[in-house]
């Protein structure tokens, strides 16, 4: 895996498309600038990664907009050593996001073939990323609680294993809903174990589906 000065002149290009379109905490841009996009993509498309677009990468399933990314990743509020559950691993890219913040990444995927390539890839990554192949609706009860708590896949409904495994002033990040369009919501939990749901516009996701895939 290469990263030239070419990929790290695009990678400040499309930070600063990011900052124009309302993004200002500089460790979550400081963090796309540092992330090499091009290593979870396809080679097809290797010339269009800095583009601030989504792009499928199997099982279908896709690599979210950078954007998108750098959006969910501001409203987690995140502090180094916080654990935070990211639900639906795909490619990768938005775990080592997380990661280059310094806090600790555990992650799910449901999609086995899409499990499989993301953690051979993450293990040549110069993260601690843990990353498991189950159910996102069921969460990580061993590991939990979280600090965190992130979704990647437009939900229909607010998982209840999740709202558990959320630590008193814990914050969730998910899109919701089943149409084309999904809100997205910033869920805090107070200490005593009361919900604020925030709201922050439409966006699109692929469905998060409850049982495991093989395909």
């Amino acid at each position: 895996m290469i990263d030239t000065f070419r990929h790290k002149g695009l990678r400040k290009q499309l930070v600063e498309d990011i900052r124009q379109k309302g993004v200002i905490r500089e460790a979550v841009l400081a963090s796309i600038e540092k992330v090499p996009r091009h290593f979870f993509l396809d080679s097809s498309f290797l010339e269009f990664a800095y583009q601030d677009k989504p792009f499928p990468i199997g099982s279908g399933q896709t690599i979210s907009q950078p954007y998108t990314v750098a959006f969910q990743t501001e409203l987690l509020n995140l502090e180094p050593g916080m654990r935070v559950l990211e639900i639906g691993t795909g490619s990768g890219y938005q775990a080592c996001i997380l990661a280059q913040l310094n806090v600790k990444v555990f992650s799910i995927e449901r999609q086995r073939k899409l499990f499989v390539k993301t953690r051979d890839l993450l293990a040549q990554m110069p993260y601690k990323i843990q990353v498991f192949l189950g159910d996102g609706y069921k969460g990580l009860p061993k590991y939990a609680p979280f600090d965190r708590i992130l979704i990647t896949a437009a939900a229909p409904e607010i998982p209840t294993d999740l709202i558990e495994q959320l630590k008193p002033n814990g914050i969730l990040v998910i899109p919701y809903g089943d149409n084309d369009e999904q809100d997205m919501l910033r869920i805090t939990k107070d200490q005593n174990g009361q919900l604020k749901t925030e709201r922050f516009g439409a966006f699109r996701f692929v469905p998060m589906i409850k049982n495991l895939g093989d395909d």
